[in-house]
């Protein structure tokens, strides 16, 4: 069906920029909505289209011949913003994931395999249970530590310099550093970025601990004595964008709760105790001190270069100060 919608939409396209080089005359007549059946030898494709007629009229004695010009198929914007927004808390959650498994082999590959003597193996059990991490990546971790020839994973941190002066940072933790900073240069030089030096944009950021809460599971105010009152230093708003509608900003947007190590506990505790559901932190995020506006050109530039390192096996999250 989508193709033969396709070829009526380009050959009607083609004759009228062809009519339009050689002086004639396309008056519209009328729009219609017309129910066409067409068959094959596996089965039939029934389908409705808007289309509009023209009568084309070649020079002065030509004769006229009508033609018909079909409306373009859309995809709706709204649930194909959902989507893609639903694909990037898939993807956050799965780095988060792949992040736990590679400090179980760290863990255990510094203080053996036996939680209870092992503190930093145990606290990070515990936060795969908290992370809803399944069963399966942890164990298959688990095994994959003792085996022979896994090097050490080396934690790192690029900074990258992306468009309309906005500061990228890179987490990264690796058993072959010399692979993913090759991969990262690689990337950040196709997409028009600049590696930059070490420090040069770290301090745009900030160290917090995240619990983020979905907009459309608790109300704003509430949310907020919820959080002030177990000590959260701040409740950042959802993304405020005119052209989304309250549903999607519910199903697609959250808040995100800003707390300090000290008290973040007692915020997941008392979230818990009120039945508000929330997704944790992966230990701690890089949150800006002071965003950066930028226009249209330069976001969609640097949404594309933070996608392209986020599809990176090593790279575990990507921040920036874009506001």
């Amino acid at each position: 069906m989508s193709t033969c919608s396709s070829h009526i939409r380009s050959i009607g396209a083609i004759l009228q920029r062809v009519s339009s080089n050689v002086g004639a005359a396309l008056t519209p007549h009328r729009t219609c909505f017309i129910h066409r059946a067409f068959s094959s030898s596996s089965k039939s494709l029934h389908w409705g289209l808007p289309l509009k007629s023209f009568d084309l009229r070649a020079g002065s004695g030509g004769g006229v011949r009508k033609i018909w010009i079909c409306s373009p198929l859309c995809m709706g914007r709204r649930s194909s913003k959902i989507a893609t927004r639903k694909g990037a808390q898939d993807l956050k959650k799965a780095k988060w994931y792949s992040r736990v498994g590679k400090e179980v082999v760290s863990a255990m590959q510094k203080g053996g395999p036996n939680p209870v003597s092992n503190p930093i193996l145990s606290a990070i059990l515990e936060k795969a249970k908290e992370l809803d991490v399944p069963k399966e990546i942890v164990e298959r971790n688990m095994k994959r530590a003792s085996e022979k020839g896994q090097e050490a994973y080396i934690e790192k941190i690029y900074e990258v310099y992306g468009f309309g002066g906005v500061g990228i940072l890179i987490e990264v933790l690796t058993d072959k550093v010399t692979r993913s900073v090759s991969l990262i240069r690689e990337i950040v030089k196709d997409c028009g970025g600049k590696m930059a030096d070490s420090g040069s944009v770290m301090f745009r950021f900030r160290r917090a601990r995240i619990v983020n809460v979905r907009a459309g599971d608790a109300d704003k105010d509430q949310l907020l004595g919820i959080a002030l009152d177990a000590g959260a230093e701040d409740v950042i708003d959802p993304p405020d964008d005119d052209e989304d509608d309250y549903e999607e900003i519910s199903e697609s947007y959250y808040y995100k709760i800003v707390s300090s190590p000290e008290n973040y506990s007692a915020i997941i505790s008392k979230l818990r105790e009120e039945g508000i559901k929330f997704e944790p932190d992966n230990g701690s995020e890089l949150l800006p001190i002071n965003p950066v506006e930028v226009d249209d050109e330069a976001m969609h530039l640097n949404k594309k270069l933070m996608s392209k390192l986020l599809e990176l096996d090593d790279v575990d999250a990507v921040y920036s100060d874009q506001k």
